[in-house]
Formats: structure tokens, sequence, C-alpha cells
């Protein structure tokens, strides 16, 4: 497929079909990303011990922040990509795709750094105890701290592909480490290593996976790069400033959302964990299960943030629009589906995960509260990605901030002080419904 046929599928393919072939892979590859982020959930779960899967909990938030740095070059880069081609400046568009490229390695070895130096004290502020710390240390070591560089960079890779019409190619990279990581989960935690190190096999899985996808993506760009504008750098490009400012303007608030719905679970386990740590271990595996409808919605909102970007640029208002307002139905019609299954089968998912009768109890209670939160979560998400592929960062971060910030924090510590774990529970959906309604 050449490059203009590639870009037909934004400008010319009739709305729903477009939509399906942007969607389809993407939610795949969201879908797998889901199984890959809760293998080590399942499989720590196995051990049917609430420390070991509390440490997974406490570890994987700053797991989620090298996801947000991803975005600020994946999304950032990547949107203002697709403008240029919709605007008809490959040249431009090329740099701009190459500088995103290097600066997600710069800041990914960054990060890997800090983590080092600063270990201990962000492993007890992201909730872990006496109790917890050690498995922590097992799992942040292997993902975060030696894998920043890979996963970062597949990531960034994996949007920059969609966003130029290689949907399949970026949803197979992202399938291909979730699978691997199921597959190599048992194998390293109750094969390869001795009991005990049950947390350091899962780390290691995710690892080599993360770094199996990682060199798939470098093969892609060799193949594509005669057919595309991505190509792999091979010095720092210049561009202009209008296109720094761009990629910051949109990567920036895409970080931050992130990162502010990660300081959100932070604040959610430093919370639980006041409560116990099975307390934290049932929310824990709440907030990975969650993420299914989660996960489809995003996957939803980014098959269109490029379908809307590249007719906004190109100055087809009637195209854009049709592609929003199908992708916002499409998301409103999975979080009304959660609802109906989440709430019967509760116990029977909780029991997937572990086996504790006290982490099973606590755990179907918080899920029936929580199942209800995706249809407003979808409403919020959908908004900030849309402002995104307009351009419009500081509107998207408004957003954010309001939704985290103005309403789901002050929310989680007013709620969590009268009501305890009932409160926790129930922010969420209370504070979406008052961002659904602003946004």
């Amino acid at each position: 497929m050449n490059r203009k046929q590639n870009l037909e599928v934004f400008a010319k393919t009739p709305v729903r079909k477009a939509v399906l072939l942007q969607i389809v892979p993407a939610v795949a590859s969201q879908m797998v990303t889901l199984v890959y982020n809760l293998a080590d959930t399942y499989f720590v779960g196995m051990l049917n011990a609430p420390h070991e899967t509390a440490a997974v909990t406490v570890a994987y938030p700053s797991f989620l922040m090298l996801t947000a740095i991803s975005n600020l070059f994946g999304v950032g880069g990547g949107n203002l990509v697709v403008q240029l081609l919709g605007r008809r400046q490959e040249d431009e568009a090329r740099r701009a795709a190459s500088l995103s490229l290097v600066m997600a390695a710069g800041s990914a070895l960054l990060f890997s750094l800090l983590c080092l130096a600063f270990m201990d004290p962000l492993l007890y502020l992201l909730g872990a105890s006496e109790n917890t710390i050690g498995y922590a240390r097992q799992y942040l070591i292997p993902v975060v701290i030696i894998g920043a560089l890979p996963t970062l960079l597949a990531n960034t890779m994996s949007t920059m592909l969609r966003n130029v019409g290689y949907s399949k190619e970026a949803g197979f990279g992202v399938s291909l480490g979730g699978l691997l990581n199921v597959g190599l989960d048992p194998l390293f935690m109750f094969v390869l290593l001795p009991k005990g190190y049950e947390v350091l096999g899962a780390a290691l899985a995710t690892l080599l996976s993360n770094l199996v996808s990682f060199v798939y993506f470098i093969v892609v760009y060799q193949k594509v790069r005669s057919k595309t504008v991505l190509a792999l750098p091979r010095r720092i490009e210049r561009v202009q400033k209008s296109s720094m400012r761009a990629i910051f303007s949109v990567g920036v608030p895409a970080a931050l959302s992130l990162l502010l719905y990660d300081l959100t679970n932070i604040i959610i386990n430093k919370l639980s964990s006041g409560h116990g740590d099975i307390e934290l271990a049932a929310m824990g595996i709440i907030l990975k299960v969650e993420r299914l409808p989660l996960n489809i919605c995003v996957g939803i909102c980014l098959a269109m943030m490029p379908l809307v970007a590249y007719n906004f640029a190109s100055g087809d208002r009637q195209r854009m629009l049709a592609f929003f307002r199908i992708s916002r139905r499409a998301g409103l019609a999975v979080a009304a589906v959660c609802i109906a299954l989440y709430w019967p089968l509760a116990p029977q998912i909780m029991r997937t995960f572990i086996h504790d009768e006290q982490t099973v109890a606590l755990g179907t209670v918080y899920l029936r509260a929580r199942c209800f939160a995706p249809i407003m979560m979808f409403l919020c998400f959908h908004m900030v990605h849309y402002m995104q592929a307009l351009g419009k960062g500081g509107v998207s971060l408004a957003l954010a901030a309001i939704r985290q910030l103005g309403m789901n924090i002050p929310l989680l510590l007013l709620l969590d002080h009268f009501f305890g774990m009932t409160g926790i529970i129930w922010t969420q959906v209370t504070a979406d419904a008052l961002t659904a309604v602003i946004s």
C-alpha cells in the first residue's frame, strides 16, 4: 500500500468503514494490552498471597507513567504528523516524526535513572509497606528501570504508525508483546525461578515481552520508510518552531491526563493501604478489571483521533463531525454492556484473580459500585481526545485537570475521611458524572 492509498482511509473511505478500519485493530491492541496488564495480577494472584498482589499494585503506577510519557511524543508528535499530512507538508511531517522518537528515547533514559536513584522513596509513596516493599522492588527494577526504553519507544512507534494509516501493524506489535507476556509469565514464575521469586518472574516476562515488541516495531519502521514519513532517526532533526509548539501543546496535555489518572490511582492505593493490605489487594484487582471497558473505549478514542485530525486539517468539517459522533455512540454502548455484565458476575470475576475469600468478598462490593463509572469516564475521555485531535491542547488539559484535580482527588480525600473504603469506591462515578456535564 503506497502513501496515498493509506491516507484515503482518512479522506475518502465511507465513514463507517473508515471507523471500522481504525477501530478494530486499535481496540484489539488495547484488549491485548489489557490482557498483558492483567496477566501479572492474574498469575501473582494464583499464589493466593495478598502481599504479593498488593506489591504488583503498588509498583504498577510507575509503569503507567511510561505510557504517559509515550503520550507526550506519540500523541503529540503523531497528531502533528497527521495534521501536516492533511496540509500536504510531508517533509515537515517526516522531521517531526523523527524528532519525536529521539525525544522519547531521551525521556525514557532519564526516567530510568530517576527511578533507580529514588526507588524506595517512590515505592513507599505509591503505598508500599514493610510487607510489600521487597516484592515491589522485584517488579520495578526489570519492568521500569531496565525496561523503560523499549517500552516507551514501542508505545510511541505504535502511535505513530496508527496515525499514518498503519493501524493493523500498530495493533499487531502491541498484541505480540501482550500475548508473549501471557505465555512467559507462568514459565518464569513457576518453572525457571525458585519459590519466593514469582513477582520477579512476572517482571522478567514483562521486560522480555516489551523488548520483542520494540524489535518488531524497528523492523516495521524499516519496511515502511519508503512508503511513509516514518523512519528510524539517524540524527536530531530541526523542525519549525510552530511544529515544536504543536508537539508539546497536544503532547503535554495528553501526558498530563495520564499522569493525573496515575496520580489518582496512587492516591487510591495509598488511601486503601491505610485500611489494610487486603483492602489494597482487592482494590488493585478492581482497578485492573475495570480497564476492560476503559481500554475498549480508549481504543475507540485513539482510532477517532487521526480521522478527526486529518479532516480538521484538510477542512472537511462535516466528515470530521461524523467521526466524532459515531465513535461516541460506540463507546457509550461498550460502557452500558459493562454494567450489564459486571454487576451479576462480580464474585466470579474476583475469584478469577484470587481465592482468598475475604479479598473476594470485599472486591465484589467494590466492583459492583465502580461498574457504573465507565459510562461517565468514556464521555470525559472522548472529549479530551477530540480536543487533542483538533490541536486544542489547552482545552484538553483543562478538562483533564478539572476531572482529576478539581473533582476526583478532592472527593477521594473527602469521602475517604467520612466514609472510609465505601467513600473511595464511590468517588469515581460521582466525580466523572460531574466532569461529564462540564465536558
